[in-house]
């Protein structure tokens, strides 16, 4: 049985010294004969300290940010709110919120700020290659300091797949699109929503019956084509309809003149990031994606020695497709359309086929308005070949997984070396879904520094019983629907994105670059899986309230000696949604400042013991954001 004396157990609390029993016996005496001094002393000192108060009042939370009472609930308290409450209804006005810390509101003109593709800081650097449309972010003096405001009205997003075709106006305020795109049939404007009928530049019948198109070319039914890349997406909709076929797109866009583009792709629920082709690489690993795509994205394939179709060869995998729809495929119909002559759009298809041949792509099949073409499985002949001719070199010895600010090179990425023209370089993958599961050709191959296949399974194992725990702590997320766009700060092997894996969500798996010594982003994308590279001293590519859950696995302590903790925290406020949810485990000092930090931003929080017990020092923060938005005015 306890003692009636025993200090009262809470998750923050160091475990004692442990005290030998003939260390007990020796002074068990003092403690009986002091015992009662002590209490005296302390009811005397309560009883001074209550008259000079004026009165009694509840013992504190905390204090120097320190916790002194057990303020953190076991994982069974409901006393956080994990559901959403406006999604149909008129949101009430914001700002009211009485400001208890010293991160205010932010002026209701950032609503939608992109730290690091801020328009006025563009305007600094070269337009050539539109190398000013690329991440520029602020210094360290130019940081904000502020919480990052929705706008008035703001709604939650519909849930998915109901997200797909409509999104709320309030959310996502602008209708220049649906007047510059209005007969492609983008997206459309009704009384208090957007709806986003499928259509596309390429796809006027919807990107449904375009797809139905390419999976007559290709097969995208049996498994091995799960990893996509739309570059130039717009508004994401061949992202949108490919998901609906067990396919997960990567889909990017710049923020230019086609405002808000990738923001509407977030709101629809489709994995999006801001970003172009232009001087560095994309920032995914090689070898990443089954079939890459552009339907007339505007990206000059042929110039600068075919530098951006190099890229795509970098990112696509072994025998993965490339996908060209529009301008100049099929230019005999449609050139006076594009308003362009027969001669520069014939010459435009000439270069672009050349530097496909360069790169030693097979051109599979031209059909209508599609033109698709196959990257070898190896190099083999490749290299045989480049002995005889005069084309795109292979590059030097080099990281080609290495992606975060590294600049492009005209030079071919070489392929894992094989030992015959029918291996596949870099390993088979699996078909979806065994993929998932499956050991990753990086990991079977030894290519990856201290990760065996025993880690990997182990890694598995440990996922599905810490995600088990999450749900415990997080009702909401076993509800399917409560979350849709999620995010991993620090994904590793993605082992918490597959075991979320039968819920209708999907997750951006970031491998922080310059806090980890292991490069896992490979073996995210073989297990089928998607994700970026991101350092978390930086604001990422992407718009505010982007994410209905973000997951943060020990990334302050990654950062403890990089960047402000403050910094990332905000950072994760500006891209979270009203409402959103946030789980974060680190080591229990990080986690108190953690809360600490977290009560300055005005979200419900609190710290909740590690899924093995209260003796672990790890423990959990989890939070959810306040619903608040801008004034109405």
């Amino acid at each position: 049985m306890a003692s009636s004396n025993q200090t009262p157990y809470h998750p923050t609390a160091k475990p004692p010294k442990p005290t030998s029993t003939i260390a007990s016996f020796f002074s068990s005496w003092k403690t009986t004969n002091l015992y009662y001094l002590v209490a005296c002393l302390c009811i005397i000192s309560y009883f001074l300290g209550a008259w000079k108060r004026g009165g009694t009042s509840n013992i504190p939370i905390i204090t120097n940010n320190n916790l002194v009472s057990n303020a953190c609930a076991p994982a069974n308290d409901t006393n956080l709110d994990f559901n959403t409450h406006h999604n149909l209804k008129e949101a009430g006005p914001g700002g009211t919120l009485n400001i208890r810390t010293s991160y205010p509101p932010c002026d209701v003109s950032f609503s939608e700020y992109t730290p690091c593709q801020d328009a006025k800081r563009s305007l600094r650097f070269s337009r050539e290659r539109v190398i000013y449309r690329e991440r520029h972010c602020p210094e360290k003096s130019e940081i904000l300091k502020c919480r990052v405001p929705a706008p008035y009205g703001y709604k939650n997003p519909f849930a998915w797949p109901t997200s797909r075709d409509l999104a709320w106006y309030a959310n996502v305020p602008h209708k220049e699109l649906t007047v510059e795109k209005a007969v492609q049939n983008w997206i459309i404007y009704e009384g208090d929503k957007f709806k986003f009928p499928g259509g596309g530049t390429m796809f006027p019948n919807g990107a449904d019956a375009y797809i139905d198109d390419i999976g007559s070319l290709i097969n995208l039914k049996d498994g091995s084509i799960r990893t996509a890349i739309d570059t130039g997406c717009g508004v994401a909709s061949w992202g949108a309809y490919l998901l609906s076929r067990d396919i997960l797109p990567m889909s990017f866009a710049p923020r230019d003149t086609h405002e808000a583009q990738v923001q509407f792709a977030l709101e629809r629920g489709v994995p999006a990031l801001i970003g172009i082709i232009a001087s560095k690489r994309l920032p995914y690993p090689s070898r990443a994606f089954d079939m890459a795509h552009c339907s007339r994205c505007l990206i000059p394939w042929g110039k600068y020695g075919g530098l951006y179709l190099i890229e795509v060869d970098r990112v696509l995998r072994p025998g993965g497709y490339w996908i060209l729809s529009g301008p100049p495929i099929h230019w005999e119909k449609h050139w006076k359309g594009w308003e362009r002559t027969k001669e520069d759009l014939n010459a435009e298809q000439t270069t672009i086929e050349n530097v496909a041949k360069s790169l030693c792509w097979k051109k599979l099949i031209e059909k209508d308005d599609i033109a698709i073409w196959q990257k070898p499985t190896n190099h083999l002949n490749c290299k045989v070949n480049r002995k005889l001719t005069q084309n795109t070199p292979f590059c030097p010895v080099e990281d080609p997984d290495k992606a975060w600010y590294t600049e492009m090179e005209t030079c071919l990425t070489p392929l894992p070396e094989v030992s015959n023209v029918q291996e596949i370089a870099g390993g088979e993958l699996a078909k979806w879904p065994e993929r998932l599961h499956a050991i990753p050709p990086r990991i079977s191959r030894g290519t990856v520094k201290g990760i065996t296949a025993d880690v990997f399974q182990q890694d598995v194992d440990l996922w599905k019983k810490r995600v088990s725990h999450y749900k415990k702590v997080n009702g909401q997320l076993g509800h399917a629907g409560r979350y849709r766009n999620v995010l991993d700060m620090n994904a590793y092997l993605g082992g918490f994105a597959a075991a979320l894996i039968d819920y209708p969500l999907w997750v951006m798996n970031v491998v922080p670059v310059e806090a980890t010594k292991v490069n896992t982003l490979g073996v995210i994308y073989e297990r089928g899986l998607i994700g970026t590279y991101q350092n978390w001293c930086e604001a990422m590519s992407t718009y505010p309230r982007t994410y209905d859950l973000i997951h943060a696995d020990s990334v302050f302590s990654l950062y403890k000696d990089r960047c402000e903790m403050e910094d990332i925290l905000l950072e994760m406020d500006r891209i979270l949604r009203p409402e959103g949810s946030v789980i974060l485990r680190d080591d229990v000092d990080m986690v108190i400042k953690m809360k600490s930090i977290a009560d300055g931003l005005e979200w419900d929080s609190r710290i909740v013991d590690h899924e093995d017990g209260p003796h672990e020092r790890e423990k959990l923060l989890v939070a959810v954001k306040k619903y608040w938005t801008a004034p109405a005015s």
